[in-house]
């Protein structure tokens, strides 16, 4: 009975490293994306996990990216979207209020991997 225990406490904790993963494929580097995050000021408008900030309210909140089935109102949530979303709104669609920062290629396949992991 104790052996069936060790297994199955063992076996939760295997679950948990997983929770903060971006899905199978993703490109970036998760870390470096929550500094940039942080470094455009995106917390000015999105309340981002593990990002620090103020409470706003401004910008849909940024948890769970990964499990959104669409973004931006219309594209098919993946990371190339997501990178494109975040480089360019406008693009998608002009009406958005989300400014163009001039965020780079690396910068937003960076940030992308961050928030398709939390």
């Amino acid at each position: 009975m104790n052996r069936l225990a060790l297994v199955f406490a063992a076996l939760l904790l295997a679950g948990c490293g997983n929770a903060n993963r971006a899905p199978a494929g993703t490109q970036g580097d998760a870390a470096r994306g929550r500094i940039a995050l942080a470094q455009y000021g995106c917390r000015a408008c999105h309340m981002i996990p593990g990002v620090t900030g103020s409470k706003v309210y401004v910008g849909r909140p940024l948890e769970e990216m990964a499990r959104r089935p669409i973004i931006a109102g219309t594209l098919p949530n993946n990371q190339a979207n997501l990178v494109r979303w975040i480089r360019n709104p406008q693009a998608i669609d002009p009406r958005t209020a989300m400014p163009v920062l001039g965020v780079s290629e690396r910068d937003a396949v960076d940030m992308s991997a961050y928030l398709l992991s939390h």
